[in-house]
């Protein structure tokens, strides 16, 4: 067991999030390392500073959202790799290191309740803003402040609602309020299974108000090494966004422990295996990578677990 503790966090406390965190801290606990879990870190205002002042060590991060929350004078973009050096640069300063995003995104998706969508032709952002004050917006509560939410709204595409009404990030409170007609517009994610579910219509954003979202692990430079990279990067290379939205919904929608569906993600992906112990199989010589200047040796296949290992160079 390594002595160095890594505490996983999330950047908010929404299942799709939680789920790829606790990827992570099962990966980290297979490879030996001491692991503590705080995943109800309710929003990114409150994990950042949580993971810049050492309570926790990694979360899962989405890029433009992450690099607008750093700089709102930024301009984000689709370019999921212009996001990635520009957001590295000023977590830099800060003790943190952003590693390889995945494939997987998730972005702000805007939706309408069936009747809403029915009444007004609400096929796109931009037709909602004629008919937005005749409505009621439900979302966070800080959507106000974030500019892919309200302000986001406003200013690409002139949305002003008859009113607000703070509920939770794409949680439950947004799909009850949407079914019982509370609000007509809500905000959820695109990866979200009870978007279809439920007959919600996703309204195209047409004028391109959200950017490059991929989930990448952001975490404290001190607690990480080869073996540390290479373990969180092998979860994000298995994530996709067609898969996440089956993992979200078996957790929202089927009610299956985070724990669990995390779990069986891993070991389908070969990056865990049965608590009895790794499958028997013969003696195959170690794949060897570079990875910050270190060699690392994966040991594995579709039937073994990868396993990474990174040694230390030798102290001089």
């Amino acid at each position: 067991m390594s002595a160095v503790v890594i505490v996983v966090g999330v950047s908010g406390a929404f299942a799709e999030n939680q789920i790829v965190a606790e990827m992570y801290a099962q990966v980290l606990e297979h490879a030996g390392f001491a692991v503590e879990r705080e995943l109800d870190l309710r929003a990114r205002e409150v994990s950042q500073n949580a993971l810049e002042s050492g309570f926790i060590d990694v979360k899962p991060e989405y890029l433009s959202s992450l690099l607008l929350f750093l700089d709102p004078n930024a301009e984000a973009s689709a370019d999921a790799s212009d996001v990635v050096r520009r957001t590295a640069e000023l977590v830099r300063s800060d003790g943190l290191t952003l590693l390889t995003p995945s494939a997987a995104q998730d972005t702000n998706q805007f939706v309408a309740n069936a009747e809403t969508a029915r009444r007004f032709d609400l096929p796109t952002m931009s037709s909602l803003g004629p008919v937005a004050d005749q409505l009621t917006f439900g979302g966070p509560p800080e959507c106000p402040q974030r500019p892919f939410c309200l302000p986001g709204l406003h200013e690409v595409y002139g949305v002003l609602f008859d009113d607000f009404t703070p509920l939770d990030a794409g949680g439950p409170l947004t799909v009850d309020a949407l079914k019982a007609d509370e609000v007509q517009i809500g905000l959820l994610f695109s990866t979200d299974p009870s978007i279809g579910r439920n007959g919600f219509v996703p309204l195209e954003d047409d004028r391109q108000l959200q950017n490059a979202e991929n989930i990448t692990p952001l975490i404290r430079s001190e607690k990480l090494n080869g073996e540390v990279r290479a373990l969180l990067d092998a979860v994000s290379a298995r994530l996709s966004t067609e898969r996440v939205t089956e993992l979200v919904g078996e957790v929202v929608i089927d009610g299956q422990d985070i724990s669990t569906v995390a779990r069986g993600f891993l070991m389908a992906n070969g990056l865990l295996y049965p608590s009895e112990g790794p499958p028997v199989a013969p003696a195959e010589s170690p794949r060897l990578v570079r990875t910050q200047g270190r060699a690392c040796a994966f040991i594995g296949g579709p039937d073994r677990p990868i396993s990474p290992r990174c040694p230390d160079p030798p102290s001089s």
